[in-house]
């Protein structure tokens, strides 16, 4: 965006029309100007007025409706900033743009351009416009809380904090090294500097030790269904997402690409992934599939194994190639109850079914539909794919009794502990699916908040964070006496690294990139 900040811009600010009313912005030193040339009073600034929009060209009347008016500094933009309120029909949209494109000095605006002004001028920093852009994608409560905090500054005011400390603690250090010869300068002045590094690196460390919560929050708990062919993976999402998201078919192979589906749990973003069902094939594109799936359920959060429960089946390797620490949690879902002999339907939207048949080790609660909770485990490594003899169930029925024994006491990295449930339901009729709902909110809920809401939610807030604290870490680790020109640049450098958080200090290389994410007219 190399655009001179001396243009003036335009673009409709309001979404798609049609629509009963549209906001369209002009900001820059010929505002005032393009009122004018619209044929409309300006209003006295930060009044509403009515206006007639006149074509410039032809005189005639286009629409009418409000307008207001702000001046320089006292704009969210910091620029002469101006907004019509006209009907938002497509017609009237279209004729009002064209005759501001008419105006001399203006110009269409690109995508975030009205925010990039307010930050050059000054009106907000980078981590409050990247609050702006996730309040405006926010998909959930949870999601819209913690865009609003950030957008108030609850991140680039600490870093502000941190960042006076430290220039405090520097300007110690260099008094020391400049005027070591001055009578009035005390000589003790290292001490306090080294105080105010170790008490600041110990609040940055505590600030990144949240278990990444703010990172997560913003892009969701991702939940993959993962199993083998024609175990009730599509309808299982149709189900969870109430609409037919996914197409479902009696055949084996349908689903050959990942399907994404968006939910609100509780004010909890929650992906849904309908993934490919897991077999050996020959087929090219299945393979390509089956391939697409196991990647995506790697590197999910939550991983729905769903088995057909008349089949028996063993369970395949959900996490297969990945280290116990990094495993996803996985829970086994044992679909298609309804159809099984001796097991009632239920109703829908009932509770979980207890089994009639089934292995102990995994039997639910009945009388509360709650599960039964043991640890992510190990024991898919290596446990067959086939259609599930009695050798394959012993093996699977020990190794989970021998995992569940050795791993209680696991934890995940946000400190919920890893849990793996069997869930016994039916995705046709419903039962048992409430259950399966409240346990995926329970564990969003566990994995994306906390007792303390996150600073810290994005990758490039905790890069600049954990450069800071380096810088700090090796400021503190020699005694403060020695070195003090090391001391200083330290300290120099972790001031720096807090500066380029908010945008004060060499983010040239990066406004593009966190700009390029608003719309047209943001």
């Amino acid at each position: 965006m190399n655009a001179p900040s001396r243009d003036t811009i335009f673009a409709l600010s309001s979404g798609r029309p049609p629509a009963a009313i549209a906001v369209i912005r002009i900001a820059g030193p010929r505002a005032r100007a393009a009122l004018e040339a619209l044929g409309v009073k300006v209003p006295e600034p930060r009044r509403v007025g009515f206006a007639r929009f006149r074509d410039s060209a032809s005189g005639e009347v286009i629409d009418e409706g409000l307008v207001l008016f702000f001046e320089g500094a006292k704009s969210e933009v910091g620029e002469d900033t101006a907004e019509l309120q006209p009907h938002g029909g497509r017609a009237i949209i279209a004729t009002l743009l064209a005759a501001l494109g008419r105006v001399e000095g203006l110009r269409p605006a690109e995508a975030g351009e009205f925010t990039r002004r307010a930050f050059e001028n000054g009106k907000l920093d980078l981590t409050a416009v990247e609050g702006l852009a996730d309040l405006v994608m926010a998909e959930t409560e949870g999601q819209r809380r913690q865009a609003y905090r950030q957008m108030r500054g609850a991140l680039g005011k600490q870093a502000d904090a941190w960042r006076e400390r430290l220039i405090k603690a520097l300007a110690l250090v260099e008094a020391r090294i400049d005027f070591s010869d001055e009578s009035d300068v005390p000589e003790d002045l290292l001490a306090p500097a080294g105080a105010i590094a170790r008490d600041l690196a110990a609040e940055i460390a505590a600030a990144l030790a949240d278990g990444h919560r703010g990172e997560r929050l913003r892009e969701g708990m991702v939940v993959a269904i993962a199993g083998p062919p024609n175990a009730g993976k599509s309808t299982l999402l149709n189900r969870l997402a109430r609409r037919e998201a996914a197409i479902v078919s009696p055949y084996a192979g349908t689903t050959r690409d990942v399907i994404e589906v968006h939910l609100d749990l509780g004010g909890m973003p929650v992906t849904l992934l309908d993934t490919a069902g897991i077999r050996e094939t020959d087929d090219p594109v299945e393979m390509e599939g089956v391939k697409r799936a196991q990647a995506r359920a790697a590197e999910a959060d939550l991983v729905l194994w769903v088995v057909d429960a008349r089949e028996d089946s063993s369970v395949a390797a959900a996490a297969e190639g990945r280290s116990d620490e990094s495993r996803p949690l996985t829970w086994l879902v044992r679909n298609k109850i309804d159809l099984k002999q001796g097991v009632s339907p239920g109703v829908e939207d009932g509770g979980a079914e207890e089994e009639t048949e089934g292995r102990e080790a995994f039997k639910g609660d009945a009388a509360s539909g709650a599960p039964r909770r043991a640890q992510n485990s190990d024991a898919f490594e290596g446990v067959g794919r086939g259609g599930g003899s009695n050798e394959g169930n012993d093996r699977f029925n020990d190794l989970l009794t021998k995992v569940v024994t050795k791993e209680l006491n696991r934890t995940s990295e946000s400190g919920a502990q890893l849990t793996e449930s069997e869930f016994s339901i039916s995705a046709t009729t419903g039962a048992g699916v409430s259950s399966l709902m409240s346990a995926l909110q329970r564990q969003a809920a566990e994995l994306l908040s906390g007792s303390e809401p996150a600073l810290v939610t994005r990758a490039r807030h905790r890069r600049a964070l954990e450069d800071a604290l380096a810088a700090l870490a090796r400021a503190t680790a020699r005694p403060v006496a020695e070195r003090e020109d090391l001391l200083a640049e330290e300290l120099r450098l972790a001031a720096r690294a807090l500066g380029r958080l908010t945008g004060r200090v060499d983010v040239e290389d990066v406004l593009d990139v966190i700009f390029s994410d608003f719309c047209i007219g943001k």
